[in-house]
């Protein structure tokens, strides 16, 4: 992710913002763009195909909410993709939530009945994936991070270890764990709304 040079100039930036620069967030933007695009990218990908979030729009959202949380994020370029992945969870679920609230019609195109079940089937996973994150996140906030790091953020094993301040060891026994926990979570939610069979 980005050379030397870049990784240095990310975290003088973030560090000159901090330092009361406010004009280093505007120097910023063009050098985290790509990474942040690339990121983008690969998470929307896993969205339905009519989404209505193109991957700039996703891009100039997230980093809308990095701007708000700049000052208080720590400083180095890790840390800055890691609350990056954040970002872009919460723009995506804010998006899914919308469209769930939304999906009984108000000004929607109109879809077949395979589509919107498609699309529905979608955003309901994303949601009860966010809820489950959630939850994860009140038993170990460790293993959270690294699902954001890596599945929202599309980090690497090394980056993720990088923004959490461990081991790549650490992250892949994680993300195994985190992965089995949200597995199991989703398959008892799952279990709990099915209508039950008739005996």
């Amino acid at each position: 992710m980005g050379g030397m040079g870049a990784q240095h100039e990310i975290t003088d930036l973030l560090a000159d913002y901090r330092g009361g620069d406010r004009a280093a967030l505007d120097r910023l933007f063009p050098v985290v763009y790509d990474e942040l695009r690339r990121m983008a990218h690969r998470e929307l990908r896993r969205e339905r195909p009519d989404h209505t979030l193109a991957t700039s729009g996703l891009v100039h959202e997230a980093y809308l909410k990095l701007v708000d949380q700049a000052r208080a994020a720590p400083g180095d370029r890790a840390r800055f993709f890691a609350v990056a992945a954040t970002a872009m969870r919460r723009v995506l679920i804010e998006y899914a939530r919308r469209r769930q609230a939304l999906k009984r019609g108000a000004g929607q195109p109109l879809l077949s009945l395979d589509d919107a079940i498609s699309a529905d089937d979608r955003t309901d996973s994303l949601l009860a994936l966010d809820e489950a994150l959630t939850r994860l996140g009140t038993l170990s906030e460790r293993l959270s991070q690294v699902v954001e790091c890596r599945f929202f953020g599309g980090l690497s094993e090394e980056e993720t270890a990088a923004a959490l301040d461990i081991n790549a060891r650490t992250v892949r026994r994680d993300w195994v764990k985190a992965r089995g926990w949200l597995y199991q979570h989703l398959q008892d939610q799952a279990s709990r709304v099915r209508p039950a069979r008739a005996i």
